[in-house]
């Protein structure tokens, strides 16, 4: 029998998230994943602490953002690969109105250190922002592909990762931990992202599928290194490329890339830049989210050895770090962790 205090089941930025706090604490553990890309592996890799829609902080950003911002730095020097780049964004402006809503907002004490005061003019003939930007800083990209494929070499070489299936019918739980085939463990960690709805022991109504889908583009006029938010973000990925999206569909779990999400992102993206451009991919992912916008963490009352890490929505690369440590605290200390963050708080 292999003993570990933890089994993690799911790579994304949860799990990614939790073995580098358990590494911290001395705690063994191994992990199981089947290779499937889920949300993390399909986003835009954009870090953002703001949401630029109404020009406002992401809840607890004063929290998540400087510990996010260590986690990444330090994980990049760890994998030697660069997988955080401090990139700014350049939000377009659309009226007069939007540029004074924006100079009230940088003047806000949680809002400074982002939201620059000074506006920007358009330079580039292929965009279309007679207004100008907003500049935010503090921002970047995450290269999730990158992330993934570094951290899965670097547990492999570790002895701890396996690459297979989970099959949940092979948990046995006893008075001190579980058991999974040949491992034991203190607890399991459910790290799945959207595919938890396939795990029997999660309260399927805790979590709501939210479908995002991004149209791959190579425009060789627009020539942008900034990450630029119209309305949809255009993310440069190299080689004259960039990643424009995403769109939002709700309880949907689907992985296929539709036209209906093709004909919305390209009906915007002609609406603030006017270069050419070919079409070369479209992917598709589902992110975790919730009703109430915040995390699922910790267990149920009937399985408290199985433990749910969860619910992050579009802000997992900037909340996975601090949550990470958070429900590590609570399950090796007991340290409390705010109700609004508590799995149970769904049922």
């Amino acid at each position: 029998m292999i003993e570990k205090d933890y089994i993690i089941v799911g790579l994304g930025i949860a799990g990614i998230s939790f073995c580098e706090q358990l590494q911290k604490q001395g705690k063994s553990f191994i992990v199981i994943d089947n290779g499937e890309e889920g949300s993390t592996a399909k986003s835009g890799g954009v870090f953002n602490p703001t949401m630029l829609k109404r020009f406002t902080a992401a809840w607890n950003t004063s929290s998540f953002y400087p510990a996010a911002v260590i986690f990444y730095n330090q994980l990049s020097k760890k994998l030697q690969l660069n997988i955080f780049e401090e990139t700014p964004i350049l939000r377009i402006f659309k009226s007069i109105e939007e540029q004074n809503n924006w100079s009230v907002a940088s003047d806000k004490k949680e809002l400074q250190q982002f939201l620059s005061s000074e506006f920007l003019k358009n330079i580039n003939a292929t965009i279309q922002a007679p207004f100008g930007y907003g500049k935010v800083v503090g921002t970047a990209q995450i290269q999730p592909q990158k992330l993934l494929s570094g951290y899965k070499t670097y547990l492999q070489k570790k002895n701890e990762l396996l690459s297979e299936n989970f099959q949940y019918e092979e948990i046995q739980q006893n008075e001190t931990g579980i058991t999974y085939r040949n491992i034991s463990a203190k607890k399991i960690i459910f790290t799945e992202g959207s595919k938890v709805v396939n795990n029997p022991f999660f309260p399927k109504q805790a979590i709501i599928g939210n479908k995002g889908e991004y149209v791959v583009i190579k425009a060789s006029e627009l020539k942008m290194e900034a990450l630029l938010k119209g309305s949809m973000y255009v993310i440069p990925i190299g080689n004259d490329e960039y990643k424009v999206g995403a769109t939002y569909s709700r309880d949907d779990y689907s992985l296929n890339a539709t036209e209906t999400a093709k004909e919305e992102i390209l009906s915007k993206l002609k609406s603030f830049i006017n270069c050419s451009f070919d079409i070369i991919g479209q992917t598709a992912g589902v992110r975790p989210t919730t009703k109430d916008h915040r995390p699922l963490l910790g267990s149920l009352e009937e399985n408290p050895n199985l433990i749910f890490f969860n619910g992050l929505g579009s802000r997992g690369f900037l909340m996975a770090p601090l949550l990470a440590e958070i429900l590590l605290n609570n399950l090796e200390d007991g340290e409390p962790f705010p109700k609004e963050m508590d799995i149970n708080r769904m049922l």
